[in-house]
């Protein structure tokens, strides 16, 4: 019996340390997002995304480092560290920082999490899994969301720059969708903390050339603003934010994980509203809303 309490009670610690961890994360996660649309006005998209994962990836060697757990990953490892690091670290961050040139911060953290409503559907066609009539429904409600999102009455169809935005954010989306998908596949012997500074070395490393070739000579003005921004976005945002989650991970369970984490794309629109001067129109309340119900219902079967 008193294994019992104690077993019982060690579970509810446990449960307890894995929300704490998961809600600070959520609220840095959701701030980040107005957060990174004030550093765009201190540097371009493509070298804000590269100062982002060189300074998170040497923030964490440095933690594995000094409790000596550098792992050097082998063969077997190579495809995480190229779907995380390709797809779901640099493509969704830079596709996300050049749309936030045109877009609002808020609309933008709601569409580029919208990664859940490509899962499900790809999910059926490419691995046959079957939908619930729940998780159907789900689906129908986070595409209206998104149309609402849109709101293509309103919408300037003359403004390229707008349309290709939501376009890219969606893109976005999609590339962390591809990198969920191929990871349900795929093993590994070392564990997504071992991995995570090698994943954010190679999206340094590709992201590098890029923000050159596109972009030119480093774009940052070296201001004590871009400095603190950067503080924040890499060590704090990324690297202690993931830490974070993995941690929480291991206490919660994934249907309460996966709810929660609906809540940073709202808390980035509701932190956006009074930190940029953002608009909160009714069809951006309204689609944000079916968006977090739509994913809702959608994970709802891994209960």
């Amino acid at each position: 019996m008193t294994e019992n309490y104690q077993y019982a009670s060690s579970a509810r610690q446990g449960m307890l340390k894995g929300i704490i961890l998961l809600v600070v994360a959520i609220i840095l996660w959701g701030c980040n997002w107005p957060v990174m649309k004030a550093g765009l006005s201190h540097i371009t998209p493509l070298w804000f995304s590269t100062l982002r994962f060189s300074s998170s990836a040497a923030v964490l060697f440095l933690l594995q480092l000094s409790i000596e757990r550098i792992r050097i990953p082998g063969r077997r490892e190579l495809p995480v560290i190229f779907s995380v690091g390709l797809l779901q670290m640099m493509a969704f961050t830079a596709l996300g920082c050049i749309a936030m040139n045109y877009l609002p911060a808020g609309k933008s953290a709601v569409l580029a999490y919208t990664t859940p409503l490509w899962v499900v559907p790809a999910s059926v066609f490419l691995f046959k899994e079957k939908l619930s009539s729940l998780q159907l429904s789900g689906a129908l409600i986070g595409i209206i969301g998104i149309v609402v999102l849109f709101n293509p009455i309103a919408l300037d169809w003359h403004d390229h720059g707008q349309i290709i935005a939501n376009g890219l954010l969606l893109l976005a989306s999609l590339c962390w969708a591809i990198c969920i998908l191929h990871l349900r596949h795929t093993g590994s012997r070392l564990n997504a903390f071992e991995l995570a500074p090698w994943q954010m070395l190679l999206a340094t490393l590709v992201l590098l050339p890029l923000a050159w070739g596109f972009e030119g000579n480093w774009s940052g003005d070296n201001s004590r603003e871009l400095l603190a921004i950067t503080l924040f976005v890499g060590p704090v945002a990324t690297a202690f934010c993931f830490c974070a989650v993995n941690a929480a991970s291991t206490w919660l369970s994934g249907v309460t994980l996966s709810s929660m984490m609906l809540l940073v794309p709202i808390t980035g629109l509701l932190v956006s509203v009074p930190a940029l001067h953002e608009e909160l129109t009714l069809p951006l309340m309204a689609g944000a809303l079916l968006i977090a119900l739509g994913i809702a219902l959608l994970t709802r079967k891994k209960a």
